[in-house]
């Protein structure tokens, strides 16, 4: 009898599936999309109005869908049941599109389920449905866009700025807003205000209360929330009349307060939730939460999908699950933290509603039952998670709040104000408290400890308190802002969020400072592609505008509009802004803009201009086509902002999460140089993420240092090369000076250069002459300047084994362990049997490994070990 194949994108969802659906289904993995546009052209028609896009198979891919093709014409039918979202609409119509000509007629079917429980798997094969069209139109809409201005507007910069630059649709409106952030701060005018604190005394109880206004009228510097006087003249002079004032209460308000419990999760709550809770990034949460999702293996149980589907912008959560949660509430907190009524909450006006918000699959399933089988970042996700949701289905909190206004009665009455709070009953606080990004009222009201105060009581001063603020610039974005700030305009929807933020950052736009939890700053590149874009392209780039076309591209997925129309619209605004673009966009690469600095070589006037790797200072005077004319340059290192930025966490080096898993990726190498891979490459179903490094991605900014060329006197500057770091000239080419590090000796050789420390090509330190390539004297271990006693060799070497540090003759050709583990050397013997020199000698122990050295870290190291001990010296 054959079995129905059922297709999913991920190994491990098709293990967690393959559990529940039993003998008669075989779960296939398509391993991701299987057919997207051609990378070599623009592989859409814009000739007709018809945007009809060219899909071809990925390359790499065509073994996939071959294995496939084979499976599905043997089975009786064929269920597709990718991720239900757009995206994963749209694999399985590529899917389908594949398959339809070796299966059976009407044999195909799309189920979708928004968690992978035994339960909601079943429930959807049960109500497979075919594909729909409106969905994949939407997904293919966002993908032509994208692929419009992908590929139209990028050779643009590659003409006027340089090559190898890019630009995206959405991800330049989220990088526009980090750079206007950034004029923001750099236009920013700082404004001096003063508060007021009053320590106050009523019958040996101490308070604080803050100062609000005069008269009755608030207090307020503009541009400041806080009440607050503008300068210290002014302040001085509040000061004398408060020293001579009677206090009092004026009046005492006493209130019960509620706060009620937040919504479960959407991506993006979940996504700032864990960067200021967990220290996440986008790219580790919605990593982690994929493996949640797509199941975990609990021992006993079995692979178990531990959270609803992860990319969501609704707060709708089903029957069943209120239920679960009501009923894990009573059972194990009490019934007097049980509403009577579940708590319902209403998603944003603009949300799409397709999925339910973010909860655990099972509520009664306690983060801390299983714990053992969840790594470190897959338990605190799942635990974040599940306390929101059990938390959202919870009596509010309430306090008993006092608010207390005091006057201070002197030439005017002056106000003051203080609030308390006290918690009395805590409900959802229980389990689960919100993040903020900043403190407010309620926080510092809770943090006061109120006297019984009554109208008309009077008070004593202790003391008052002035200090003094300056206002302070908006803060840059950080990743939990900037997806706040994408969500609030309409900018992207939940499953682009990551992808916008890994754009930017690949495609060196901006620059992360002060480690994960860092905040975005936009490098020289970033902010120039930015200005060019946003002028010479001021509608597509608009951020209304972009809001307004997800807008377009939720009522295709509704059916309420053609995705050809929306193209059509789109494509009369851009290709106008295209022509004029092409005639007017600036070239910077001939642009120069006029210093105060004068070149250190000529004295002419130093001019700043753009090259490949950014803006650079050179002399006025050169001339390309006149031999001899002042040819100075150097590096604008202002403009770099890892340097002109000094925080505390700036020498934090951030981890890069997987995608797919979230385990934090290692560095490794290979045949076409270091790459990023997933640590769960062997695990089962293994993880083989990968993400080859780019040339600037291996290599530093150059870093300048206290210390002159001694050839030329220019700056020293430390650089990142094939072979590791380096200290060069800062005003290479023109001086090529390399600082070498002497071991203090000279060459035996040719007794003229010093030897230096090398690095070979896997990273191995080896020892040479200065002069190369004059003299080509080189040795792998660290030359000591003694002659050898026995046969007269002008030096001997340095060498750390296993079994201690020993100096040997370079002409001795055995190993310093022999009598700890002999063994035969292979190849020809010396004449007669042995060596030309037997000197060694022990002059230390071995300094213990800095960390287990591992085949993948410490590869060449080990391999080398092992030819040391295969030849032994006595």
């Amino acid at each position: 009898m054959s079995k129905s194949l059922v297709i999913v994108e991920s190994p491990a969802k098709a293990k967690t599936i393959g559990k529940y659906l039993g003998k008669d289904f075989q779960v296939e993995a398509s391993v991701g999309h299987v057919k997207d546009l051609p990378k070599n052209k623009i592989g859409v028609d814009l000739t007709d109005g018809t945007f009809e896009p060219e899909l071809i198979v990925i390359p790499g891919k065509e073994k996939v869908v071959d294995r496939l093709k084979k499976l599905a014409a043997k089975a009786d039918s064929v269920y597709l049941a990718p991720d239900p979202d757009r995206e994963g609409e749209a694999i399985a119509a590529h899917l389908a599109d594949e398959l339809r000509p070796v299966v059976k007629k009407n044999a195909i079917h799309r189920v979708t389920f928004n968690e992978i429980t035994s339960k909601a798997v079943k429930a959807a094969f049960q109500h497979a449905r075919s594909v729909d069209q409106h969905l994949v139109d939407a997904q293919q809409t966002r993908r032509v866009l994208d692929r419009i201005v992908g590929y139209q507007i990028s050779p643009l910069l590659w003409d006027k700025v340089r090559r190898g630059l890019s630009a995206g649709r959405v991800q330049t409106v989220a990088l526009r807003l980090i750079v206007e952030r950034e004029q923001e701060i750099k236009d920013f005018n700082s404004v001096e205000y003063w508060t007021l604190d009053a320590d106050l005394n009523r019958k040996g109880d101490r308070f604080t209360a803050r100062f609000t206004g005069i008269g009755g009228e608030r207090a307020k510097v503009d541009t400041v929330d806080t009440p607050s006087l503008p300068n210290q003249q002014i302040t001085d002079t509040v000061l004398a009349q408060l020293k001579k004032a009677a206090w009092s209460v004026r009046s005492v308000d006493r209130r019960e307060r509620k706060r009620n419990p937040a919504a479960p999760f959407t991506t993006s709550k979940l996504q700032q939730d864990a960067s200021r809770q967990l220290g996440f990034n986008v790219k580790r949460t919605m990593g982690v939460a994929q493996r949640l999702y797509e199941g975990i293996d609990l021992g006993s149980e079995g692979t178990v999908g531990l959270i609803t589907y992860m990319r969501t912008d609704s707060t709708r959560v089903s029957p069943d699950a209120i239920q679960g949660a009501r009923t894990y509430i009573q059972s194990k907190l009490g019934k007097h933290y049980l509403p009577d009524s579940p708590n319902i909450f209403k998603s944003k006006k603009d949300a799409q509603d397709a999925h339910e918000a973010i909860r655990p699959s099972d509520p009664s399933l306690h983060p801390d039952q299983i714990r053992k089988y969840l790594s470190d970042e897959q338990y605190r996700l799942y635990k974040l998670i599940w306390q929101r949701f059990i938390a959202s289905q919870m009596l509010a909190a309430v306090y008993d709040q006092t608010t207390v206004d005091i006057l201070a009665k002197a030439d005017r009455g002056y106000d003051f104000r203080v609030t308390g709070s006290v918690l009395k009953f805590d409900g959802f606080l229980k389990v689960y408290e919100e993040s903020k990004d900043k403190k407010d009222e309620d926080d510092e009201s809770l943090a006061n400890r109120l006297p019984a105060l009554e109208p008309g009581d009077r008070l004593t001063l202790n003391e008052l308190k002035p200090e003094q603020h300056y206002t302070e610039p908006p803060p840059r974005y950080n990743e939990a802002s900037l997806v706040k700030e994408l969500e609030e305009q309409g900018i992207g929807r939940p499953s682009t969020y990551a992808s916008i933020i890994n754009t930017i950052q690949d495609r060196e736009y901006v620059q992360k400072i002060g480690g994960r939890t860092g905040r975005f700053v936009p490098t020289e590149i970033g902010t120039v592609v930015t200005g060019l874009l946003v002028k010479n392209f001021p509608y597509i780039f608009d951020t209304k505008y972009t809001a307004r076309l997800e807008e377009e591209l939720d009522d295709i997925e509704d059916g309420k509009e053609k995705w050809t129309d929306l193209l059509g619209g789109f494509y009369g605004h851009f290709e106008k802004e295209l022509k004029v673009a092409g005639k007017k966009m600036e070239d910077i690469k001939r642009m120069e803009k006029a210093t105060d600095e004068k070149c250190p070589e000529c004295g002419s006037p130093l001019v700043l201009k753009w090259g490949k790797f950014g803006s650079f200072y050179a002399c006025s005077s050169y001339d390309k086509k006149k031999k001899g004319s002042c040819s100075y340059t150097r590096e604008n290192f202002e403009a770099k902002p890892n340097l002109i930025l000094s925080d505390a966490a700036e020498n934090e080096q951030e981890e890069e999460y997987c995608e797919n898993c979230g385990r934090a990726m290692v560095l490794r190498n290979g045949p076409w140089g270091p790459f990023m891979a997933c640590p769960g490459y062997n695990e089962d179903p293994p993880c083989k993420t990968v993400r080859r490094l780019n040339q600037k991605q291996q290599q530093k900014p150059p870093q300048p240092l206290d210390e002159n060329c001694p050839k030329c006197g220019s700056q020293l500057v430390l650089r990142n090369g094939q072979y590791g770091e380096f200290v060069s000239c800062s005003a290479y080419p023109k001086c090529k000076y390399i600082k070498q590090n002497t071991i203090g000796m000279k060459c035996p050789k040719c007794e003229v250069g010093e030897i230096v420390e090398k690095k070979a090509r896997r990273g191995n330190l080896f020892y040479g002459c200065s002069e190369y390539p004059k003299c080509d004297f080189t040795a792998n271990y660290k030359p000591v300047d003694q002659k050898c006693p026995e046969c007269g060799s002008p030096y001997l070497m340095e060498k750390t084994l296993k079994s201690g540090v020993y100096l040997v003759c370079p002409n001795n050709k055995k190993s310093a362990a022999e009598d700890e583990a002999p063994k035969k050397k292979k190849g020809k013997a010396e004449p007669n049997g042995e060596a030309a020199c037997s000197f060694t000698k022990r002059i230390g122990d071995a300094p213990p490994p800095a960390e287990p050295p591992t085949a993948a870290t410490h590869g060449p190291v080990i391999e080398r070990e092992k030819r040391e001990r295969a030849q032994p010296v006595a």
